[in-house]
């Protein structure tokens, strides 16, 4: 049990304060309560403010800005639903069927009356997972009503948890017949793009791509030679999609509508058809390919010195991932290993490579396994002089446990890469060195000018054959995906900047400078716990970003680093999609835009339509850019330009839903994860306090689990809002954000994505 209290300095009471009107904005709700976002900042709403709104309503507000309680808001009217349906457990009371919506956000239960025959017609029992119309939204004066119009399933079935995310987010598997028929006639056609005046052919040039090991697709790839001048080339070759998808095709049209690909934990929804995203766009090795080139001189301190883009012809000569860059960064690869005789037998690699793979600190179960089967032939061979088809099916097996074993480990890939381009003349070591130094150096640069890089940890799910969450992983930021970032991120600006510069409208990326108050409050609570001074906390108030990056930097490795991230990320303004640039806050970035990914957002589609008409009006004339307009930009009323305003918005939402979605979908995996693990005792760190509970992040995933309040016992706990503790009322015993703890997995909701822990004890601080 708990009880809350504010602390020294906590609320007051009511107070007096100024308000305004008639001001719109989206509600969000979260496990804290909910907020509406405004163009003036966010605003706690009470859950008496609420009115019947839910999460994702457009609302009109009325602010009240008040010395004791803070900002506030009270929902006025919804202007706008942001649900139309609800997936939801379905159950009854009495003669009413009831929809408990799985979506933890939207805090209302729904009715069904007793004259609806939904229910009858489905076949639906209780404890069924259902799929339901809104007929009444909830009010102050009635309750919402639903009628079914789908029953998913029970909820045993493994991927009901998934389906009910893509039900309740309306997102469809598969894609439209029309336009898979229209990618079904696309092909590269070599010949006539090289005819285009503007494009180059750039295939001798060294490429590689670097991407997640499950990545199926590869919009970007890489470049970077020493130029004569001791300055450095850096080539960053995007997929040419605009090529292939004209302004108003079945294909673009589709893709407008998804805005993105949607990447949820066991499927992709990709934003084009699998004909382009896995095929023609995708930039695999030794194939050529269309991209769309961006050439940047830096010099050796990594300041840009000019920059040019151009339509290519590309050959990727790598497909790498980021654990096996990361390997050959940190030096796990032995190099004089893979001397230059063994490198030219090509017949001999795998062999080469699998006493590499022996030689190394390789704890892959897989190698062990290949190397352990390795010894047991060689000594049935020894034992059986006449066994030779037993001997050959062996060895085809041991070759299969190689390439097994190969596969998963990252320094065998990385071996793999190196002598495959070694064989070619090509030094990938050197390669990836020298693009490491740029990455750095502009990584130092950015800092400098004020940018904030907030440490976030992604939770991922690996499933295995059968959907099945083999482990969970937490994907975080090394030397390899900072080599890409930060490649990507130049690339961005100098198509932003060029674009901006000549007063081209573009689907930008904009992110405003955040209210003062947002960040007040954070930083006055990392003060409170001690995860800042008082000094760097007043700092950050003002929204110098370099104040706040110095924030993120002072809370690096301690307790309250994921803590304070979250709250300063929190206080941050969304970028957003706008037809005219205003700057990156976060980014310290004049101009931005997405350029990099047209494959998998349409913002970036627009960007690279964009740049290529103006590319042919300055290096062709206008009467050349004219016979490109319609396929690249639409003509008339139906041009790119009269809807893009509305293109950028919807791409915005379309981000958030796909977001949401992501994640929702990796929580269900988590829980499916620990469902067979019930009972098992872990080690974990709190990250959150609040009055429904403990947050707990566990030490073997990084997952967060949550200790109810209600679990805690009979003795009462006394709740500091204000520096986020709990103390004990008979025993003494205090949380607080940080605390090591023994907690038991209690139990798991799969389809809400929610793991409940039980405490087993408090773990004494190490001084």
């Amino acid at each position: 049990m708990g009880r809350k209290s504010g602390g020294p300095g906590g609320r007051r009471g009511p107070a007096r304060g100024s308000r305004r009107f008639g001001v719109e904005g989206l509600v969000r709700t979260h496990k804290g309560g909910a907020e509406v976002e405004t163009s003036m900042g966010s605003y706690r709403i009470t859950s008496r403010g609420l009115r019947g709104a839910m999460d994702g309503d457009r609302v009109s507000v009325s602010l009240i800005r008040g010395s004791g309680s803070g900002r506030r808001a009270v929902v006025d009217r919804v202007i706008e639903r942001a649900h139309t349906s609800l997936v939801g457990t379905y159950t009854t009371m009495g003669p009413l069927g009831v929809l408990r919506p799985l979506d933890a956000r939207i805090k209302q239960d729904f009715f069904i009356l007793p004259g609806d025959t939904s229910p009858a017609r489905l076949g639906v029992r209780p404890k069924d997972i259902v799929q339901g119309t809104i007929e009444i939204y909830p009010s102050s004066d009635e309750s919402g009503v639903v009628t079914l119009t789908e029953r998913l399933g029970d909820e045993t079935a493994l991927d009901l948890g998934v389906r009910s995310v893509m039900a309740r987010y309306g997102l469809e598997d598969g894609y439209a017949s029309q336009a898979l028929s229209a990618a079904s006639k696309l092909s590269l056609d070599l010949e006539a793009a090289l005819a285009d005046p503007l494009r180059r052919d750039i295939r001798d040039r060294v490429l590689v791509t670097i991407d997640p090991v499950d990545a199926r697709d590869f919009d970007d790839a890489i470049s970077i030679e020493e130029l004569p001048s001791d300055n450095w080339r850096l080539g960053i070759h995007i997929a040419d999609v605009s090529h292939y998808v004209a302004w108003g095709d079945p294909i673009d049209l589709e893709a407008r509508a998804r805005g993105t690909s949607v990447y949820l934990a066991d499927r992709v929804l990709p934003m084009l058809p699998e004909a382009l995203s896995n095929d023609l766009c995708s930039l695999v090795p030794h194939e050529d390919r269309l991209a769309c080139t961006v050439d940047i001189e830096l010099t050796p301190r990594g300041t840009i010195r000019a920059y040019e883009f151009y339509p290519s012809v590309i050959q990727s000569r790598a497909r790498l991932d980021y654990e096996a860059v990361d390997a050959i960064l940190s030096g796990k690869v032995d190099v004089s290993e893979l001397a230059p005789d063994a490198q030219s037998r090509s017949s001999e690699t795998c062999a080469a490579l699998h006493e590499t793979c022996r030689n190394t600190d390789c704890r892959n179960t897989d190698c062990q396994h290949a190397i352990e089967h390795e010894s047991a032939t060689q000594q049935q061979s020894e034992k059986d002089e006449h066994g030779e088809r037993e001997d050959h099916a062996s060895a085809q097996s041991q070759k299969q446990h190689d390439a097994e074993a190969q596969a998963a480990d990252p320094v065998a890939r990385a071996s793999v890469a190196i002598c495959e381009l070694a064989e070619a003349g090509i030094d990938l070591v050197a390669l990836l060195t020298s693009a490491h130094k740029v990455a750095q150096d502009r990584l130092r640069l950015r800092h400098q000018r004020g940018a904030i890089d907030f440490e976030t940890t992604e939770i991922h799910a690996i499933l295995d054959e059968a959907g099945l969450p083999e482990k969970i992983v937490a994907r975080e930021r090394t030397d390899a995906t900072s080599l890409v970032e930060e490649a990507m991120l130049l690339a961005n600006e100098c198509v932003a900047e060029y674009l901006s510069d000549r007063g081209i409208p573009a689907a930008f990326r904009v992110h405003e400078a955040p209210e003062p108050e947002d960040l007040a409050a954070a930083a006055h609570l990392l003060q409170e716990i001690g995860a800042l001074s008082p000094e760097l906390a007043a700092a950050v108030e003002t929204a110098d970003s370099s104040a706040i990056e110095a924030a993120v930097e002072a809370v690096a490795n301690t307790p309250f680093e994921m803590l304070a991230n979250s709250l300063l990320l929190r206080a941050m303004r969304r970028a957003l999609y706008k037809p005219e640039n205003t700057g990156h806050y976060a980014l310290a970035a004049p101009a931005y835009c997405h350029f990099t990914s047209p494959i998998r957002r349409y913002p970036d589609l627009i960007v690279h339509r964009q740049l290529k008409h103006l590319l042919a009006r300055e290096h062709l004339g206008r009467a050349a850019a004219g016979a490109r307009s319609r396929a690249l930009v639409g003509k008339g009323s139906t041009a790119l330009e009269p809807e893009l305003a509305q293109i950028c918005q919807h791409a915005s939402d379309r981000e958030r839903v796909a977001e949401a979605a992501a994640h929702a979908t990796q929580k269900i995996k988590v829980a499916q994860y620990y469902r067979p693990r019930i009972g098992t005792r872990l080690g974990g760190v709190v990250s959150w306090i609040e009055s429904l509970g403990v947050f707990v992040r566990l030490d073997d995933t990084g997952a967060e689990g949550l200790i109810r309040m209600r679990s805690l016992g009979d003795e009462w706990w006394d709740i500091d809002a204000l520096r986020l503790t709990m103390t004990g009322s008979e025993t003494g015993r205090r949380i607080r954000i940080g605390s090591r703890l023994e907690v038991e997995i209690a139990g798991v909701d799969v389809l809400r994505g929610h793991v409940d822990l039980n405490l087993v004890r408090l773990v004494p601080a190490l001084h």
